[in-house]
């Protein structure tokens, strides 16, 4: 199947794609990477009047250190993010978490924006953002405004975004001394959609957990932090004992939809065998 007729342009400047936002409205897309936005035109699941290519605003792209925080751009791609060393260094959980990221075509391609703005509640940057406390800097012609990562996700491919708005860049702020983070996935295959992942980051100090973000992909609408599950973890010494408490309580954290991938009750139990992966990978020795 191909897509419906559509208008495109590749505008310079971000002011000539706000003008074209006004003059377009909701028929109107933007056009990144186009990894998710190709196949939903293809399959005919979105069927905009115009669309507009931003690639050619170097602006919105690239990777930099200031001060305590780590800015990656919009228009950033997956691969230039797995082959950053300032990423590894600083941000080792966008490192790990983006090698899942499709396969090597598609990271060449596919943007941190991108990622971001589609919402999908599989994807695993929206996770690794809202458990490093990412802020995502949003502009309009009238003004630029930040929003927690927590804020931004709202539902089933639905953020924070508003009409007229772009998502230009992410800001990570680095992680403090004795702080940790650990990712992992559940998928067929390797590059699929994840059927449960998690995305975790805390302070460790042997095997004593604090100030621990989990946050669960693949589970619900979007990212799901678990914070019932992180309190038992905090309130003690990690052992078998506390994890299988942990894993009990993200019975209250988690309601998993039945999907292709397995029931809700099965999501479930993976959820809680990712949980003691990562939890047993973030208090390991040579962490």
């Amino acid at each position: 199947m191909k897509p419906t007729p559509f208008a495109y342009a590749k505008p310079a400047s971000l002011d000539a794609v706000f003008d074209l936002l006004a003059a377009h409205g909701e028929g109107a897309r933007l056009l990144a990477g186009g990894q998710s936005l190709i196949p939903t035109l293809n399959l005919r699941l979105s069927s905009p009047s115009l669309l507009i290519d931003i690639n050619g605003l170097k602006q919105l792209s690239g990777i930099a250190l200031d001060g305590g925080t780590i800015r990656i751009g919009a228009l950033t791609r997956h691969a230039e993010i797995e082959r950053s060393p300032e990423i590894a260094r600083h941000l080792p959980l966008i490192a790990e978490a983006v090698t899942h990221i499709g396969h090597a075509a598609i990271r060449n391609r596919g943007t941190l924006g991108g990622s971001l703005a589609f919402a999908d509640p599989a994807a695993e940057l929206p996770a690794c953002a809202v458990a490093l406390g990412a802020t995502l800097v949003v502009a309009s012609r009238a003004s630029q405004r930040r929003v927690g990562a927590t804020d931004f996700f709202k539902g089933l491919y639905a953020t924070d975004l508003r009409p007229g708005e772009v998502l230009t860049a992410a800001e990570f702020p680095l992680p403090p001394p004795g702080y940790r983070s650990r990712f992992a996935e559940l998928a067929r295959r390797h590059g699929d959609y994840a059927m449960v992942g998690l995305a975790a980051h805390g302070r460790v100090s042997g095997e004593n957990l604090s100030d621990l973000r989990l946050v669960f992909f693949g589970v619900g609408t979007r990212p799901m932090a678990a914070a019932a599950a992180a309190r038992v973890l905090e309130s003690q010494p990690v052992t078998s004992a506390g994890l299988a408490g942990a894993a009990a309580a993200l019975a209250r954290d988690l309601d998993p939809p039945d999907d292709l991938n397995g029931s809700g009750t099965t999501k479930l139990h993976l959820a809680g065998v990712l949980l003691g992966r990562v939890v047993a990978a973030l208090i390991a020795k040579d962490s």
